[in-house]
């Protein structure tokens, strides 16, 4: 293409019509801005839909789906496991959402640093509502939030997300009592009771699949106790506004798998 241009350029200007400067400038920048502008335009057409982020607004949020938001927090777990993470302007996002907050998800993870929603789903401000603690455990003010992130601010899922090499389900395990976390660790209980093991294995920490077992029955145990204690919750669910999953993060990939 590069030499087709460079071709007709010489023989525009070695014609009899050369004459005309104005003309020779104006050939001269439509062709060197559609050789930028072809590859532009190219590359552009090869990234991938979710690549050109925004930020949400009442217009964009409303038009997601349950099952689109699910689609929109896997597609930035794969960009945060590729290591192609969004490149934002966090202060510009910041300011953008000041006067209001639209998001998508709500997501209830554990307290520990290494499992960070926001990073490992690679949202940015104003995306998500993020609730953490330890061993990602329901109560009732962490129901009155879900509840008012979708109800009312409109968020189309909450996914209760536990981890690999959790600490908090190690300790249950254990039968850890710690001052006020004997009580937290208490709620992680019926997922170790539920969890089996081979007659020969150890129903404690050093065994790590019963560890990452109990985790999992955690967090579908936690999302079956959403939709039991909040009839607002599960009346969404019923109608089709919102979706509540349960999900495990592997802390040495990075990936998310929904359960």
């Amino acid at each position: 293409m590069r030499v087709g241009f460079q071709r007709n350029a010489l023989q525009f200007i070695h014609s009899g019509h050369a004459g005309d400067l104005n003309m020779t400038h104006r050939f001269f920048s439509t062709s060197i801005a559609l050789l930028f502008l072809v590859p532009t335009l190219v590359f552009a057409a090869e990234l991938p839909t979710d690549r050109s982020y925004i930020t949400f607004d009442a217009a964009k949020q409303d038009a997601m789906t349950p099952a689109s938001a699910i689609e929109k927090l896997k597609a930035g777990n794969r960009r945060f496991v590729e290591g192609d993470a969004h490149n934002r302007d966090l202060r510009a996002q910041a300011e953008s959402t000041a006067s209001g907050q639209y998001p998508f998800a709500v997501v209830l993870s554990c307290l520990d640093s290494r499992s960070a929603p926001e990073i490992i789903f690679d949202q940015g401000v104003g995306d998500l509502f993020v609730a953490r603690v330890a061993g990602n455990v329901i109560n009732d003010d962490m129901l009155g939030s879900f509840e008012f992130a979708t109800k009312v601010a409109g968020s189309k899922v909450i996914v209760i997300m536990g981890h690999s090499a959790c600490g908090a389900v190690m300790g249950a395990c254990d039968g850890v009592e710690m001052g006020h976390l004997t009580g937290l660790l208490d709620k992680i209980m019926p997922a170790v009771d539920a969890t089996p093991v081979a007659a020969d294995a150890a129903r404690n920490a050093t065994n790590r699949k019963f560890v990452e077992a109990v985790t999992e029955a955690n967090a579908k145990m936690q999302v079956a106790d959403v939709l039991r204690r909040s009839p607002i919750l599960k009346a969404l669910v019923d109608q089709g506004d919102l979706l509540v999953v349960p999900a495990m993060h592997d802390l040495s990939t990075g990936e998310v798998t929904f359960l």
